[in-house]
């Protein structure tokens, strides 16, 4: 940092700097929409096998924009995904291990990043990353992270009523009435429609549904799910007998129902986005993405929730639209994890990426180009009070899921083979080799994101005997 300049300063200093030279030399950057769920996992998006949500909206984005296959919730729990995403770092790097640790001030957020280009910056729903429930109106400026417009929502698992924010100009609490979701989108679409022509403008949207409950979902939704025969997939089962049954009320297949509504209802919401983006002339100049902080087990696996490897938690929607720059109607088969979100978007818009960001920037593999394919993604899981998942560090691979436990050697599926991971191969003597070389790179990845594992010694007694340490 040059002098004793501190962080935000030398920050402000960029921006006065963008700013001069975005009206007077360079052209102006494309907007970004950003918009993330929360709890929607890959294998419901369109087109997919044994998939009964109906998304046009999703589809229509997905035929002008690119779709990565395998894009990965490295931590597939809300607030450690949140914290990855607007930092750019890893859980033990930033602190946010588990849900309800807070985005510490010393963070260079991605809000940061793109105000100090030049960018106009919102975010609006879900926020997730305060240490306990605010009581008032988070303060101008640094507590929001570089976001200038600041509609942060919270207890947002309560759909149709209960959830609140905060007036932003008397700071009052209020709590509206209605689906939060289309209440959230209301905001994003007052933020694009007041968006200055002349400066670019990045905004985050951070919808809750599909996350549980699963039983609020808009009602006329929810009867058209009942009505329909739904499938479960391949590996799912329509009774839990043990296992994390985190959504105990209602058997898999109505929660399959709530959760079929929601999908539909937040890809409504996608659509007015859409919409307003032709309304104001500005689809053509902007990026818009859509993801998802994790995923839902469904069944799966005698499981419900998030929290685990399986394809069905760890794995989530990315699709990118940006007319003329990145190609329609494709796909790519390429790891995209969530650390590599930050600086990938960054890359997308033309803003120089942090050096503090520890993910790779992948915008080239959007824009159709030559790019260097990641080899593996890290997956972690680390274990809180009153969660019965356990504890893993593990790897997503183009071809394999690996994850080491408690006990030791826990999953391996060959994901080409075994798209639906019915067949646990971490016992195959066959594949000793292979699960030797995953855990030596779950050691070097161990070391790079600064994460304490317990179990590491565990994991290293294997690995050391391929020669890998």
């Amino acid at each position: 940092m040059p002098g004793s300049m501190s962080r935000r300063a030398f920050a402000g200093t960029l921006a006065a700097a963008a700013t001069q030279v975005s009206c007077t030399e360079a052209p102006r950057r494309p907007n970004l929409l950003f918009v993330f769920s929360d709890q929607h996992r890959a294998c419901s998006m369109p087109g997919e096998p044994y998939n009964d949500a109906d998304a046009p909206n999703l589809a229509r984005l997905a035929s002008e924009g690119m779709t990565f296959r395998n894009c990965v919730s490295n931590y597939p729990v809300c607030s450690p995904y949140r914290g990855i995403l607007l930092s750019g770092r890893w859980p033990y790097q930033t602190g946010i291990i588990d849900n309800n640790f807070p985005l510490r001030e010393s963070e260079m957020s991605l809000g940061e990043t793109f105000r100090s280009s030049g960018y106009r910056t919102g975010y609006v729903g879900k926020w997730h990353l305060d240490a306990t429930t605010p009581e008032g109106l988070r303060p101008e400026g640094d507590a929001r992270h570089g976001f200038d417009f600041w509609r942060a929502w919270y207890r947002t698992s309560r759909h149709m009523q209960g959830s609140y924010a905060f007036d932003p100009h008397n700071g009052k609490r209020i709590e509206p009435k209605g689906y939060n979701a289309t209440l959230m989108t209301d905001q994003a679409i007052e933020f694009v429609r007041k968006a200055n022509a002349e400066q670019p403008w990045m905004l985050v949207v951070s919808v809750n549904p599909p996350h549980p409950a699963f039983s609020d979902a808009p009602p006329e939704l929810m009867q058209r799910y009942r009505d329909a025969r739904l499938r479960l997939r391949p590996n799912g089962t329509e009774k839990l007998g043990g296992g994390h049954a985190g959504h105990k009320g209602l058997p898999v297949r109505e929660n399959l129902v709530g959760y079929y509504a929601h999908i539909t209802a937040v890809d409504a919401e996608i659509g007015r986005l859409l919409d307003v983006l032709d309304e104001t002339g500005a689809a053509g100049d902007t990026i818009v993405v859509y993801t998802s902080d994790h995923g839902e087990m469904m069944g799966s696996h005698n499981w419900t929730g998030k929290r685990l490897p399986y394809e069905e938690s760890a794995k989530v929607p990315f699709v990118a639209r940006f007319p003329g720059r990145i190609p329609a109607a494709r796909t790519t088969d390429a790891l995209l994890g969530a650390i590599d979100l930050y600086p990938t978007l960054c890359g997308l818009a033309g803003v120089a990426p942090p050096e503090h960001c520890a993910g790779r920037d992948l915008s080239a593999a959007l824009r159709g180009e030559q790019y260097r394919r990641p080899e593996h993604a890290f997956l972690l899981h680390q274990n809180v009070k009153g969660v019965d998942v356990p504890i893993y560090r593990g790897l997503r691979t183009p071809r394999y899921t690996y994850a080491a436990g408690e006990r030791g050697r826990w999953l391996l599926f060959d994901d080409q083979e075994d798209p639906y991971q019915r067949h646990n191969l971490a016992g195959d003597p066959t594949r000793t080799g292979l699960v030797r070389e995953l855990e030596g790179e779950i050691l070097e990845s161990l070391e790079v994101t600064g994460d304490p594992y317990p179990f590491a010694e565990r994991v290293r007694a294997h690995a050391s005997a391929a020669g890998r340490i």
